[in-house]
């Protein structure tokens, strides 16, 4: 078993690489690999795309890279499950208005925007910890319950137009979607690396989920 993390050049990689591998050695999962070779993420049995930074330029570098298209075929035609961090969620939606419009990768039907919270006194980014609250049970949430925290950093969020594929939200004077799925695919908006034990269960549910 494989589960290679992309590396291009977007994503905190040494912390999401240490936790899977934590996690992998405790569940028996097999390998991790940080990777930017596209035949490694084509024979891998699971894929993770971590992200930091504005989403148009995690989407360019993304798209002009030779992992792109190896991505796009283990998810999209192998159905290999796919795990999403932060901007790499946020790349799933239709497109993002962060500094301009741009494009995503259309998996979720969502839009990109920045937080607008209705209390004027709230911060943006919305950092820190908060509780998760769960819409949809789902087999990479097993064993997470509403009112854990999870550890969040970030002033855009996704703007789900079918709300079917939102999993759970976090409150933030208004909803602030936390997770997102749809048939083999998963995103979280919070960094489960970070997230103490909450994210650890959830990456070892994902590495054990057999869709």
């Amino acid at each position: 078993m494989l589960t290679a993390i992309i590396d291009y050049e977007s994503g905190n990689l040494h912390s999401v690489y240490k936790a899977f591998e934590r996690m992998a050695a405790e569940t028996g999962a097999g390998r991790v690999v940080v990777t930017n070779e596209p035949d490694v993420v084509l024979s891998a049995d699971r894929i993770v795309l971590p992200g930091d930074g504005a989403f148009p330029a995690c989407r360019a570098a993304l798209f002009a890279s030779d992992m792109y298209e190896a991505m796009m075929e283990a998810v999209e035609v192998k159905a290999r499950p796919f795990l999403g961090i932060c901007v790499g969620m946020q790349l799933m939606a239709k497109d993002g208005y962060e500094h301009e419009k741009t494009r995503g990768l259309g998996w979720v039907d969502g839009s990109v925007r920045c937080i607008m919270p209705k209390d004027a006194s709230l911060k943006i980014p919305h950092m820190g910890w908060n509780d998760l609250i769960f819409k949809v049970q789902h087999p990479v949430l097993a064993d997470i319950k509403t009112g854990d925290h999870a550890y969040f950093v970030h002033s855009y969020h996704m703007v789900m137009s079918q709300t079917d594929h939102v999993l759970a939200y976090a409150e933030y004077s208004g909803p602030i979607t936390a997770i997102v799925g749809r048939d083999t695919m998963v995103g979280t908006q919070f960094h489960p690396e970070k997230s103490a034990a909450t994210g650890l269960r959830l990456i070892s549910n994902f590495l054990t989920w057999k869709p």
